[in-house]
């Protein structure tokens, strides 16, 4: 063979850069344009997140520490003295913590138990489809329902009457904490259906070998939850629980359409009392107050949940 019949070899690019870089990677061709362009959108985003929610959060934070008139005076901290004085305030609070509660153990402890005992039997999809259509409900539907249920002469007490548990029937939405928990329930029945939806997705990550092994070993099905599905869950678990805590911070419409806060505030929770004070009680700096209150347990309950539980999660 002659040399003119050889295969020429290919050249070698003496750059370092050309050397370092994986065969068939193109170089890269980012231009200062490209990098304007995509400060440009990451500077529209910001924007937009600063106009809508940082901007008014300082507004409030602002508002906060002067009276109720347009051209009131200082007042400082008046304001949030004033919510830890008065006992309807007080009362809003606890409302608020109890609606914390419950609505992380309901919603989240039901939407597990459901997702598990549904996700490996045929009948489990109607099952879910009648826990999850009540989601695509309105809360304010939801409260017109209940409200309908549990009034004085509704269909709770009238079923406990026909049972012959007249000591069981009370004013469900006149007295609390009743008025609360049943609030509370109302929403555990609207939102359980998130809980188990993703719940099942978590399940479906859940290596079935693993199940299969405990199962050889001698483990029952509570030990094989226990030690095995649960712990895969946890990082689904993080996201039902911020997801279901935010919900029942802010929980308005539901309450203010089954009893507007009342009777005399008492089913209250900051959400309602905020609104009142600074719309119908045109008392803008006590609203404000608690606004910011009202964000510093969100954010507090919300960010020392997710740091305590997403390392374990890495």
């Amino acid at each position: 063979m002659t040399l003119s019949a050889r295969t020429p070899r290919a050249t070698r690019d003496p750059r370092p850069e050309a050397r370092s870089r994986p065969a068939g990677e193109r170089p890269s061709t980012v231009t200062l344009p490209d990098r304007l362009s995509g400060a440009a959108f990451l500077f529209l985003g910001v924007g937009l997140v600063a106009i809508v929610l940082l901007v008014p959060f300082a507004i409030t934070v602002y508002r906060g520490f002067f009276g109720d008139g347009v051209d009131s005076e200082f007042a400082g901290l008046d304001n949030y003295v004033e919510m830890f004085r008065d006992p309807i305030l007080v009362r809003s609070l606890i409302n608020t913590l109890i609606w914390v509660v419950g609505s992380l153990v309901l919603p989240v402890g039901l939407g597990l138990a459901i997702a598990v005992m549904t996700s490996a039997t045929r009948w489990g999809r109607w099952a879910r489809l009648a826990v999850v259509l009540p989601y695509a409900i309105s809360g304010s539907a939801v409260a017109v329902v209940g409200a309908f249920m549990l009034q004085t002469d509704g269909a709770v007490n009238q079923l406990l009457h026909a049972l012959g548990l007249d000591a069981l029937t009370t004013q469900w939405l006149l007295n609390w904490p009743q008025n609360t928990i049943s609030a509370i329930l109302l929403s555990t029945w609207q939102g359980t259906g998130v809980a188990v939806v993703l719940f099942l997705v978590g399940l479906q990550t859940v290596p079935p070998e693993t199940i299969e092994a405990a199962a050889l070993d001698g483990a029952d099905g509570w030990k094989r939850f226990r030690y095995i599905t649960l712990p895969q869950l946890r990082a689904v678990t993080v996201v039902v629980v911020g997801i279901t805590l935010a919900n029942a911070l802010r929980a308005f419409d539901l309450i203010w359409v089954l009893t507007q806060g009342g009777p005399a505030r008492s089913s209250e929770t900051l959400a309602l009392s905020m609104y009142r004070e600074t719309f119908l009680l045109q008392d803008a700096g006590q609203g404000s107050a608690i606004a910011v209150v009202l964000t510093i347990v969100v954010v507090g309950s919300s960010w020392t949940y997710l740091r305590s539980n997403l390392r374990g999660t890495r």
